[in-house]
């Protein structure tokens, strides 16, 4: 029973909350807005002083040999304090006063926050930036800056962590010891801000109300994380088949019965929207209470009822039925021009003919003519006498049990080897040449070389582009590389031959690099940088999306290629997105909103 009643008061207490907060994010978002304008205006100065566009993974070493780059480390890790201070200092500091039933200014609560930062300056608060910073949004214990809330684990690192299960299992005990600083040190900022602790004393004191009361907070966070995901689910199977059901049941025009799918759809989805808005507000509220009960200090906060409160709450729903109902106007009258069922997306088989293949052999290219790729994506290294094979890894121990590395063999020696796939286990490969590969693909399939390794030189440019030209192939062959200097190389000395660049993360002006084709790992692939890449000509690549659901994504989107494992199940996509039916057409479109 007093756990209901808890619940209930809670869950009022949040409500209560909810215009404060509103105001904290439009504030907070207007001074983040002008702190990244300035921050990205000062970066691409100094990017551009140095003689570079961008910042990405496969050109980055030139930060360590100018002045700009210690600066712009010292200017983003300054982002990094100030982003702590006013996205959860802030939120802290309300909900430290909230609970006391004191007066709340959001000036005020601004400049405590701020005045807090110096508590920071020590090694301990410099570690605790870093984590909230970079480790806590792979965690997912707590709360994160939005600035890097959206960081992730590449999925070619990630594909490499689950194969082998040393890594997998490296990864799951560092995740663990990373998950358990985070809990043991959840109050610590609470230290900081509320109490105006060193952050040394405020680490220790977090360390002790945990260890004192850990049973009781594990509790009460499973109890939040749960209520959390039961209102989230019960939105979503809302959002998900109430249009359905009404669109099914009401004896409409057709016109009509897609205007009442669109407003359902679109309003259901905006509420999902605010509320999850506000989930981290409510966590950091919940943590300060259970913070405030295991100090044995007392709430004063008095729940009063106010008209301004509650018109708010009105304005909010009246603002999201009038908003949906407008968007659903605009999408019926105009839904032939902005709706089709086109895709015009092409798909790479990458490494040959991705998983439907031994993978860089032959027999895979011609698999992925057979499945009707648009391209097809190989790996290319230089042996110790100066030929070029295909192989994916910096040795053969995976596919062909011999630890050696292509660059320190032969190619009679690499040609003894026999390929066996684990995905085709009664099948044998053979070790690939690149003049294999051109002869097998001209006139059928644009072939996509990935200069590959420690060979990947200049070197290796001149030679791919001689034999390319040898066999007059410049219109079937495009030269991709990880490695800027390669591509800016063979841009600027072959302009004739097309390159593409490779990256899974960048920052700067990506789409003005000196390439053809830029290409990013899925989940650095924005609509933002997809747009900005076409506007500069050039075409947009996305590696490697094998999941239905990411394929789906980037299939709809504006990408010009994906490279992918799994040709047939894209290629079938396809097909079936071409065949939506025009309450498909809105549900994709809907969700692609949200």
């Amino acid at each position: 029973m007093k756990i209901k009643e808890s619940y209930k008061k809670n869950w009022a207490l949040y409500l209560w909350a909810m215009p404060d907060i509103t105001i904290y994010q439009i504030v907070s978002n207007v001074i983040y807005f002008v702190l990244i304008f300035a921050f990205e205006a000062l970066a691409m100065f100094l990017i551009r002083s140095t003689g570079h566009m961008a910042i990405s993974s496969g050109d980055y070493t030139f930060l360590f040999k100018t002045w700009q780059g210690p600066l712009l480390i010292f200017i983003s890790l300054a982002i990094l304090f100030f982003y702590v201070a006013t996205d959860i200092n802030i939120q802290i500091a309300y909900a430290g006063k909230l609970l006391k039933g004191q007066k709340i200014s959001i000036i005020e609560l601004l400049k405590e926050s701020l005045l807090s930062i110096k508590n920071l300056f020590t090694p301990d608060g410099i570690l605790i930036i870093i984590y909230i910073a970079l480790i806590m949004p792979f965690v997912g214990l707590g709360v994160t800056i939005s600035l890097t809330s959206s960081l992730y684990i590449p999925s070619f690192i990630k594909s490499v962590i689950d194969a082998n299960p040393l890594y997998t299992g490296l990864y799951f005990l560092l995740f663990a010891v990373f998950f358990l600083i985070g809990l043991v040190n959840i109050f610590t900022l609470h230290g900081i801000i509320i109490d105006k602790l060193p952050s040394n004393k405020a680490d220790d004191q977090s360390r002790a109300l945990f260890r004192k009361n850990w049973r009781d907070f594990i509790k009460q966070v499973v109890l939040f994380m749960i209520s959390i995901v039961v209102i989230n689910v019960f939105l979503f199977l809302f959002f998900m088949f109430v249009p359905l059901l009404v669109a099914a049941i009401i004896q409409m025009d057709k016109q009509y019965n897609r205007f009442l799918f669109c407003f359902i759809s679109i309003l259901l989805g905006t509420i999902m929207l605010i509320f999850n808005s506000f989930v981290e507000s409510f966590f950091l509220i919940r943590m300060t209470q259970l913070y405030y009960r295991y100090k044995g200090e007392e709430e004063r906060f008095t729940y009063r009822r106010g008209k301004a409160r509650a018109a708010f709450l009105v304005s909010l729903i009246l603002v999201s039925i009038s908003g949906s109902m407008i968007i659903s106007y605009i999408i019926d009258t105009n839904f032939d021009d902005l709706f089709t069922n086109e895709v015009n997306v092409k798909i790479i088989a990458h490494r040959g003919g991705g998983t439907e293949a031994i993978e860089n052999t032959v027999k895979g290219v011609e698999k992925a003519i057979e499945l009707g790729a648009d391209g097809t994506e190989i790996d290319i290294r230089r042996t110790i006498d100066g030929h070029y094979i295909i192989n994916h890894d910096n040795n053969f121990s995976r596919l062909c049990s011999d630890s050696r590395k292509p660059e320190r063999m032969t190619l009679a020696e690499i040609k003894q080897l026999e390929i066996h796939d684990p995905n085709f286990p009664n099948e044998v490969g053979e070790v690939a040449t690149i003049e294999e590969m051109l002869d097998a693909v001209k006139g059928r399939i644009k072939l996509f070389i990935e200069l590959k390794g420690s060979s990947a030189d200049r070197r290796m440019v001149d030679d791919m582009v001689k034999m390319i030209k040898e066999r007059d192939m410049i219109d079937d062959c495009v030269l991709i590389s990880l490695k800027y200097d390669l591509i800016d190389y063979a841009e600027n000395n072959y302009p004739e031959i097309e390159t593409a660049y490779l990256a899974f993360v960048s920052f700067g002006d990506t789409s003005k690099l000196n390439c053809d084709y830029l290409g990013l790992e899925e989940e650095a692939s924005s609509s933002s940088t997809i747009m900005n890449v076409h506007f500069q000509n050039k075409k947009f690549m996305v590696w490697t999306p094998n999941k239905p659901e990411s394929q789906r994504h980037f299939l709809l989107s504006k990408v010009d290629y994906i490279i992918t494992d799994n040709v047939s199940q894209a290629k079938q996509m396809i097909e079936e997105l071409r065949n939506r039916s025009d309450y498909e057409l809105l549900t994709d479109s809907i969700i692609s909103l949200f």
